[in-house]
Order: structure tokens, then C-alpha cells, then sequence
């Protein structure tokens, strides 16, 4: 009895390959040429594939959109015209399907008829010289008839066999009318050999598998060979056979270490992309780097085959399941800060409001207080919408100038700004004069140059600024520690006593961290406008410079405490 060709352990490959890349009207339109091709129902494993990459773009499209799709669905024209197609092919495939169920179970009724009738040939006990030509003619009609229900196959074929050998091995014919046909049927399986140990050189194992298994069909329907030849031309044919069947395997057990180690690639990046989605106190900065990084991770995710088939589709959810909460926690974030920055603006235009109602003032020192608070308001407002931003300020600036310039203007000479400017000038000039001398001797004259500043009046508003940063830059250059222990009170200055060198290295730590913040947020602010590239790479030049500084700190910083405790 012969051996059927051994089951395969694995999946058939994918029917076609290089979907990944196509668009959905290119994928619309390998669809509808399978569909509409005169051999489409041969084609069924193709039409299944395009399916799917079809319907894979279209999710994958859908959730990059962004957009409630159930409202605006810019894909569904191409949706419903490919649903068409594929409901027309499922149609005709049903209808075909049908029809060659139909088919086989008529083979079915043909080949048990063949059988009935060979098992009468054999069961006759006439001269063979009339049988043989019917047993060849049962034999042809046999091959002719066609396949069957898969469910009737083994048995039906194995009846067929059993007949065919008793009819062989029962039938007394003609011993040289016989040989004639156990060489004919030798010739055929010898063939069947060569062409089975030519498959086997074949490096397309999944190809010379198939058509290894029609070779075992064609084998089946021939007739036995001699006696003395029927287990060597077996056995030639079962090891050539062995060899396709064990490359086969190994192929797709190759294929499935692949798919594992892609499977592994694959976990690799979606823990990249989760500690990113979960990392916590991100600054405005940060949202754009991280970003990248995720592009970055999503190409390199392309570039990896598949998984294994229980896992793909899972590892896959996981991947965009990690990309969906890391921009939709950048989308909150950018809500968020859009929020606030409206905030500010209603914040400054409140400002400004009142601004504008006391520019026209002459009570000069009341309103040059609420000026100065003002001010400092507005500083201390964080951004808002960069297109109003410029706006606003000319508009608040524009108030400030316009009162200051009209009490300038009308100074009285017991409050001469101008004067009161030069004054501040010599002040500053003798300051950056003073040689420093011992430290208690230097704490009392910076508490002497402080008393003297507060004690000079106003001077012009449009030297404010400039006249205080020298006079900052002047005491900070002569006195460290001024910048932390100046402190003004109602009655005049007073000065606290100097700092350790390690709160003063605290003061600059604390300091630079304020600067950080907020070059992170003017990062945030910079990214919602376009041609904004190089201010936020000046940003993040600095942020990376204040960040070096940082550590040059904290090493000061252990220094010094470690220098503390030595002296207790």
C-alpha cells in the first residue's frame, strides 16, 4: 500500500507580498483586477490578503486622522466602493464554491460507479482478452472523473487500489499482457521519481512541495509494478519525498524562529515607547524630542517582518496603543497650555485697562506707585498667543510712556528726575570705584551704598530700567552676596548678613532651574507658530548649557558641604 506525502506542520505563505506599502486606491484597484480576472475564483488567497492590508491602511488612516470619523470620514468614498467590490466577489465566490461542491459530489457518484464496475470485472471469471481492454478503459474513466469530497477521498481511493491490485493479482491473464503493463506502470512511477528528486534540488521548497503532492495524486492513479520491483520503486520514491518533506519543515520552523525574534524586536519597542508614554512632568520642551524619538521608533518598527500569527496582531495593539496615549497626552498638554495662555491674555488686557484709565493722572506719586505695580504684574504673567503677544505689549508700553513722559515733564525741582538720574549715575560710578576691603567692613559699606540708592528719588522713566540693571550689575561685581540679602523696606534699606558660599551656590542652583522652566516654556510657546525653528534651537541651546551649569553647581555644592562638616 503507498504512503501519502506527509502533512504539512505549517502554514502556507502569504499568496502575495509587498502590500504593506500600497495606498488604498492602489490596493482598490488589485482588488478589482483579481475580481474582475477570468481565473479570479483561482485567486481567493490573494483576494483574503488585499483584503486585509486593505482594511489595516484604512484603521491605521482613520486614527492618524485625528478627526471623529463618524462625522467627517474623508475615507469613506473608497470605503464603501471597496466594500462593493468585495461583497460582488464574495457573491460570485459563494456561487462558485457551490458549484464545485456540486461537481465533486457528481465525481463522487461517477467514481463509485467505476468502482462497482471494476469489482464486477474482477469477480468475472471471463477470458481476459475481454476484460483487459475494459480495465484499462475503467482505469482512464477513473483519472478523468475528477476530484471529490475531501470527506470521501481516502476511503473511495482506498477501494479503488484494493480492486486494482486484486484485479492484478486474482485476474489469471496474460502473464506477457501483464508484464506489458507492470513495465508501463514502471515507466511512469520511474518518471514520477526523476521528477520528484528534480523537486527536491528545487530551492523554492513551498513550489516543490505542491507540486510534490500532485505527483503522489498521479502516482495513486497508476496500476502496480512487478513484484519484484514494487518496494525498491516505492522506496525511491518515498526518499525523495523524505527530502522535500524535510525542507519544507525546516523552512517554516526557520520562518517561525524569524517571526519569534521579530516577535521579540517588536516587545523591545513597544517598552520604548511605553516608558515614554508613561514619563512623568514633561516640560513643553521635551513634547517635540520625545515625539521624534517616537517617529523614529514607528520606522523602525517598519523596517521589522512579521510575528508570529497568534501574536502579530496583538504586539501590534500594544505598539499603537502606546503611540495613541503618548500624543494624546501631548494633545491634552498643548490644550492645556493654549488655556492658560488665553488666561494670561485676559490677565494682560485687564492690565492694560487700567493702565490706559491712569495715563491721564498728574497725581504723579500715587500714580507712578501704580504704574510700578503694574509692572510688576505684568511681569509676572506668564506667555500669551504669540500673534498677540507684540500687540499687547506696544499697547501697555505705549500708556506707560505716555504718562511718565507727561510727569517728566511736569517735575517740580524738589523732584528733579533728571537730576535724580545723574545723582544715581555718580552713585553707581563710586561703587564700581570701592576697593574691597575685610568682609565686615565690606557688608557695612554695601549696606551704606544701598541707603544712599534708595534715598536719590524718581529719575525718567525711560531710564528706569537701565540705571537699575548697572546699579545691580555694579553691586553684584563688588558685593556677592548682594543679589540674595538686599531687601527693601518701608522706612529705607537694610541689609541681612552675608551668606554661606554654600547658600549662594543654592541661590544660583535655585535660579537656573527658574531659567530652564521658562526656556521650556517659551519652547512650548514658539512651537505653535511656524518658521520657528531657530528660536527654538536658541532655546534649547541654552537649556542645555543652564542644564552643564547645573552639575558644575551640584559639585560646588557637595564641595562645600562636605567642607562644612569637616569644620564641625
Amino acid at each position: 500500500m503507498e504512503e501519502p506525502a506527509e502533512e504539512p506542520k505549517a502554514e502556507a505563505a502569504n499568496a502575495i507580498s509587498d502590500l504593506a506599502d500600497k495606498t488604498l486606491a492602489e490596493l482598490s484597484e488589485i482588488f478589482e483586477k483579481i475580481k474582475d480576472g477570468a481565473d479570479s475564483m483561482a485567486h481567493s488567497k490573494e483576494a483574503e490578503a488585499v483584503k486585509s492590508a486593505f482594511y489595516k491602511l484604512l484603521g491605521k488612516l482613520k486614527g492618524e486622522n485625528g478627526e471623529d470619523v463618524s462625522i467627517n470620514n474623508p475615507f469613506e468614498a473608497v470605503e464603501q466602493n471597496f466594500k462593493a467590490m468585495y461583497a460582488d466577489y464574495k457573491k460570485d465566490r459563494a456561487e462558485f464554491n457551490k458549484q464545485q461542491e456540486a461537481q465533486r459530489e457528481e465525481n463522487l457518484v461517477k467514481k463509485q460507479g467505476i468502482i462497482e464496475e471494476l469489482k464486477a470485472l474482477v469477480d468475472n471469471q471471463e477470458d481476459v482478452s475481454a476484460q483487459f481492454p475494459a480495465f484499462r478503459e475503467l482505469q482512464n474513466r477513473w483519472r478523468e472523473a475528477g476530484p471529490v469530497p475531501a470527506t470521501a477521498f481516502r476511503d473511495l481511493n482506498d477501494t479503488y487500489q484494493f480492486y486494482v491490485e486484486k484485479f492484478y493479482d486474482m485476474v489469471k491473464i496474460n502473464r506477457e499482457l501483464r508484464d506489458l503493463d507492470f513495465k508501463k506502470n514502471l515507466e511512469a512511477k520511474e518518471a514520477f521519481c526523476a521528477a520528484a528528486e528534480k523537486l527536491a534540488e528545487n530551492e523554492n521548497v513551498v513550489s516543490a512541495f505542491n507540486e510534490l503532492q500532485k505527483l503522489h495524486e498521479q502516482w495513486k492513479e497508476f496500476g502496480p509494478v512487478a513484484k519484484e520491483f514494487r518496494e525498491d520503486i516505492w522506496n525511491r520514491f518515498k526518499a525523495a519525498t523524505a527530502v522535500i518533506n524535510k525542507k519544507y519543515q525546516a523552512h517554516f520552523e526557520g520562518l517561525k524562529g524569524q517571526q519569534e525574534e521579530n516577535l521579540a524586536k517588536k516587545a523591545a519597542l513597544c517598552e520604548k515607547v511605553e516608558a515614554i508614554a508613561d514619563k512623568e512632568n514633561i516640560g513643553s520642551g521635551e513634547w517635540n524630542t520625545l515625539s521624534k524619538q517616537i517617529e523614529e521608533i514607528q520606522a523602525e518598527w517598519r523596517t521589522i517582518g512579521y510575528a508570529t500569527k497568534k501574536d502579530n496582531q496583538k504586539i501590534y495593539d500594544r505598539f499603537r496603543s502606546a503611540c495613541d496615549k503618548f500624543f494624546t497626552r501631548k494633545r491634552d498638554y498643548y490644550n492645556s497650555f493654549k488655556d492658560n495662555m488665553n488666561e494670561n491674555l485676559e490677565k494682560k488686557l485687564a492690565i492694560i485697562e487700567q493702565a490706559e484709565e491712569l495715563k491721564a493722572s498728574t497725581e504723579w506719586k500715587k500714580a507712578t506707585d501704580q504704574f510700578i505695580a503694574l509692572q510688576k504684574q505684568w511681569k509676572e504673567i506668564g506667555a500669551v498667543p504669540r500673534k498677540k503677544s507684540e500687540q499687547l505689549w506696544k499697547r501697555f508700553r505705549a500708556a506707560c510712556d505716555e504718562f511718565f513722559a507727561a510727569r517728566d515733564k511736569e517735575a517740580k525741582p524738589e523732584n528733579d528726575f533728571y537730576a535724580n538720574l545723574k545723582a544715581k549715575k555718580a552713585l553707581v560710578a563710586e561703587i564700581e570705584a570701592y576697593v574691597c576691603e575685610s568682609a565686615e567692613a565690606d557688608v557695612e559699606k554695601m549696606k551704606d551704598f544701598a541707603e544712599r540708592w534708595q534715598a536719590i528719588g524718581h529719575v525718567p522713566f525711560k531710564a528706569k530700567d537701565s540705571i537699575n540693571a548697572s546699579y545691580r550689575e555694579a553691586m553684584q561685581a563688588k558685593f556677592p552676596e548682594f543679589s540674595s540679602h538686599r531687601q527693601t523696606a518701608a522706612g529705607g534699606a537694610r541689609v541681612r548678613a552675608p551668606k554661606s558660599p554654600k547658600d549662594t551656590l543654592m541661590e544660583k542652583y535655585k535660579a537656573l532651574q527658574q531659567d530652564i522652566t521658562t526656556y521650556e516654556n517659551n519652547i512650548g510657546f514658539f512651537s505653535a507658530s511656524k518658521n520657528s525653528e531657530p528660536l527654538i534651537k536658541q532655546m534649547q541651546q541654552r537649556i542645555e548649557e543652564a542644564k552643564a551649569e547645573l552639575k558644575e553647581l551640584e559639585a560646588k555644592i557637595r564641595e562645600e558641604q562636605a567642607a562644612e562638616e569637616g569644620d564641625e
